[in-house]
C-alpha cells in the first residue's frame, strides 16, 4: 500500500508509544514532548506532556544536551535508586537542536551486569568447544613444537610455515620417526583450515580389502555388513579440512588410481554409489619409502607420485643433526616428566657420548623411547649412562646396562624387549620400509604396524 503522510504520522507514534526501552522525546529547553508507555509505567506518571522534564524525571540531563547539543551515551543515571543506562541525543535541523531524544538501554544496571557476565560465560563455552574440537578432530601439533637449532631443521620449519599458508598439495619423506606427522600436523594448524577437521589414514595399517571403504566411504547396501544409508570415508570427513595419507608408498595399485582422480576431480566416489561427493581436502601425504624406486619396480604410479609431489619436504634423520640433541632430550625429558611424574635434575656427561655415538636408526620416537626407559631405571633424579639401554652395536647385540646379569627379569618383558629389537632389526634391513620388513619378519603387514605401534 502507499502511505501518505497521516498514515505515516500514525505508524511512527504507534511504534514510539509501543517501544520496549523507556523512550522520551523533549524540545531543546527541556519540555517533554512525547514519553511512551514504558517509561510512564517505570515512572508511574501518566499526563506529563508539556512539563518540565526535571519535573518528572530525577538527575536528568536532557536539558543540558539540548542546551549544549553534545550526545551523552551509555551514561549512568540513577532513577528511584536504581542505576540506568541511558542514550542522550540531540536532534539536529540545519545544524540547530530542535528536540532531544532519550531512551535507557537498561533499567537498572544489575541487567547490564548479568548480561555480560551470560556473554562472559557463552565466550568461555565457545572457547572450551573450540578446544575439544581441535583436540577431537584438530591438529595436536604446532612448529613450535618442532624443537632444533639446527640449520637443516631451522630451514625447513621455515619452508614449511610458508607452505601452510597455500592449499598445495605436500609430499613428506623421512625415516622413520624422524617426525613427519608433527610436520603434517603443524602445517594444518597454521593453514587456513586450522578450523576444519584435520583425518589420518595410516595407508599400511588398513588392510588392503577395508581401504577403499576407509577412503572413499560407501553406499547402503554395497556389500555384506555394510551399515545402513552407507557411510562417509575419510577424505568426506575431511572436508573443508586436511588429510593426512601416512604411509602413502604402501597404498595398492588399483586405489592409487581412485585416489588420482579424486585428486583430479575435487570429488570422491563411494563403494557402490552411482554419482560423486564434491569435496574441499587439502591433502598431505608421508612416507618412508624411496618413491622413485616404487615406481621403477611398477609398485607406486608415477602420475599419482608427480600430483602428490607438488611441494617436497624432506625430514633428515637425527644421525644428521646431532647438534639437535640437547634441545631434544631436554623437551623429550619434560614431557615425559608430565605423563610419568619422574623428573631429572642432572645428566652426567658420559650420557651425551652415549647419545651422540649412536646412529639412530628409530629416530627421534627411539631417543624418545630410551629417555623414557632411563627414567624409570634411575634411581635418583641424574640421569647416568648406566641407565641407557642401546644395541652395542648396529648388528643388534643387546646391553640392558642397568640389569645386573644374574637377575631374572618377567618374561613377559623378556619377549617384548626381544620382539622390540626384531622389529628394529628388520626395519634397518628394509631401510626404514616397512612393507619389506615385515615379509623380513614373515608377518602380515596389519601385523606388523600393530606391533610397531605397540613399541612406538
Amino acid at each position: 500500500m502507499d502511505w501518505n503522510l497521516q498514515q505515516m504520522s500514525k505508524l511512527l507514534e504507534v511504534v514510539f508509544e509501543n517501544a520496549h526501552e523507556p523512550m522520551i522525546v523533549t524540545d531543546k529547553d527541556g519540555k517533554i514532548l512525547l514519553l511512551n508507555r514504558s517509561y510512564r509505567e517505570f515512572l508511574n506518571v501518566q499526563d506529563v506532556i508539556g512539563q518540565p522534564v526535571t519535573d518528572v524525571i530525577e538527575n536528568t540531563r536532557m536539558h543540558i544536551v539540548g542546551q549544549e547539543g553534545v550526545a551523552e551515551i551509555a551514561d549512568i543515571q540513577q532513577i528511584k535508586g536504581q542505576n540506568m543506562i541511558a542514550h542522550r541525543i540531540p536532534i539536529m535541523d540545519e545544524g540547530k537542536v530542535i528536540a532531544v531524544l532519550g531512551t535507557v538501554l537498561f533499567q537498572d544496571v544489575q541487567e547490564l551486569t548479568a548480561l555480560a557476565a551470560m556473554v562472559a560465560q557463552l565466550k568461555d563455552e565457545l572457547t572450551y568447544y573450540k578446544k575439544e574440537l581441535r583436540r577431537r578432530m584438530g591438529a595436536t601439533y604446532h612448529f613450535d613444537q618442532i624443537v632444533g637449532y639446527s640449520q637443516k631443521l631451522q630451514e625447513l620449519k621455515k619452508f614449511s610455515q610458508k607452505v601452510a599458508k597455500s592449499d598445495s598439495t605436500v609430499l613428506i619423506t623421512g625415516e622413520s620417526g624422524t617426525g613427519k606427522e608433527l610436520f603434517a600436523h603443524a602445517i594444518h594448524a597454521e593453514s587456513k583450515r586450522k578450523m576444519g577437521p584435520f583425518i589420518r589414514v595410516n595407508c599400511a595399517a588398513i588392510p588392503d580389502s577395508l581401504l577403499e571403504s576407509e577412503l572413499f566411504g560407501y553406499e547402503e547396501g554395497a556389500f555384506t555388513g555394510a551399515v545402513r544409508r552407507g557411510k562417509k570415508g575419510k577424505f568426506e570427513l575431511a572436508n573443508h579440512g586436511t588429510i593426512l595419507l601416512d604411509e602413502i608408498g604402501d597404498m595398492p595399485l588399483p586405489l592409487q588410481a581412485k585416489l588420482l582422480r579424486v585428486l583430479q576431480e575435487k570429488e570422491v566416489e563411494r563403494v557402490g554409489a552411482v554419482r560423486t561427493t564434491p569435496i574441499d581436502v587439502r591433502v598431505i601425504a608421508s612416507t618412508n619409502s624411496d618413491m622413485l624406486q616404487s615406481i621403477k619396480e611398477g609398485k607406486f604410479r608415477a602420475d599419482l607420485y608427480y600430483r602428490l609431489n607438488v611441494v617436497s619436504l624432506s625430514i633428515s634423520p637425527l644421525r644428521e643433526r646431532l647438534e639437535d640433541l640437547p634441545e631434544l632430550v631436554s623437551n623429550l625429558l619434560k614431557q615425559l616428566g608430565e605423563s610419568t611424574g619422574l623428573a631429572v635434575r642432572a645428566i652426567d656427561e658420559e650420557v651425551w657420548n652415549v647419545l651422540r655415538g649412536y646412529s639412530w636408526p628409530g629416530n627421534v620416537r627411539e631417543l624418545k623411547n630410551v629417555l623414557e626407559r632411563a627414567l624409570h631405571l634411575m634411581e635418583d633424579d641424574v640421569l647416568k649412562k648406566e641407565h641407557i639401554w642401546l644395541p652395542v652395536s648396529d648388528e643388534g647385540t643387546l646391553a640392558f646396562l642397568s640389569v645386573p646379569t644374574h637377575t631374572v627379569r618377567p618374561l613377559k618383558q623378556v619377549i617384548e624387549e626381544a620382539e622390540q629389537e626384531a622389529l628394529r632389526q628388520a626395519m634397518q634391513q628394509a631401510g626404514g620400509n616397512k612393507l619389506t620388513a615385515a615379509k623380513l619378519l614373515q608377518i602380515s603387514k596389519s601385523s606388523f604396524y600393530e606391533k610397531w605401534e605397540k613399541y612406538q
